[in-house]
């Protein structure tokens, strides 16, 4: 796959990623659902950490984390500019384009919403207000509105730990650019010899 073709889908996954985010952070106020389908939803959720809602704590941690973020993202850009330049698998160079897509999704939230938006407390968050937006550069925080509820209900209480407890499955709230992570990661576990027959043919030798 060439770096074009890559390139093609990092810009349609940001776009969809972006447009999604910016339709909730302007129609929704925190908390506001929507039912699709029972089993799925659009919640409007704000994640000021990493995956799951986990957060760095101290007073520069979210700086931290989008400061990690950045070099992060730079290295896998390195990885897939080095992926198309050896002539790697297209398995491999589209796992990585969906990864790289992804992170610069959520980094755009972190690096630029909190200039861009008013908060979104009770009531819809406007773009570009007069009086500033909720944070400072570097400390936005990511939308999400993607919600799986496929099961609620009580475990069995023969289960160990959680047994006799409420649980809800899928619980996390995501977006586009978390999807295309999952997917690209997903890709390289799965279709691992695919992404890297070399390695592969090394092994069986």
């Amino acid at each position: 796959m060439s770096l074009k073709k890559a390139g093609f889908i990092i810009v349609l996954i940001l776009l969809i990623d972006q447009v999604s985010k910016i339709y909730i952070k302007t129609h929704f106020a925190l908390g506001n659902e929507v039912e699709v389908f029972d089993w799925f939803r659009i919640l409007f959720v704000e994640n000021e950490g990493m995956a799951w809602g986990t957060k760095i704590p101290g007073q520069y941690g979210k700086l931290a984390l989008t400061l990690f973020r950045l070099v992060a993202i730079m290295g896998i850009g390195y990885w897939l500019w080095d992926s198309v330049k050896k002539e790697g698998s297209k398995t491999l160079i589209l796992s990585v384009a969906l990864i790289f897509a992804g992170a610069f999704g959520n980094i755009i939230d972190s690096v630029f919403y909190g200039i861009l938006f008013s908060d979104s407390y009770g009531h819809i968050a406007e773009f570009l207000p007069e009086a500033g937006g909720y944070g400072t550069l570097f400390h936005g925080k990511v939308v999400d509105m993607l919600y799986f509820p496929i099961w609620k209900g009580y475990l069995p209480s023969w289960i160990p730990i959680w047994g006799g407890e409420y649980f809800t499955f899928f619980e996390p709230v995501f977006n586009i650019a978390d999807s295309a992570i999952s997917v690209g990661v997903a890709i390289l576990l799965i279709f691992n010899k695919k992404a890297f027959p070399k390695n592969a043919e090394e092994q069986e030798a």
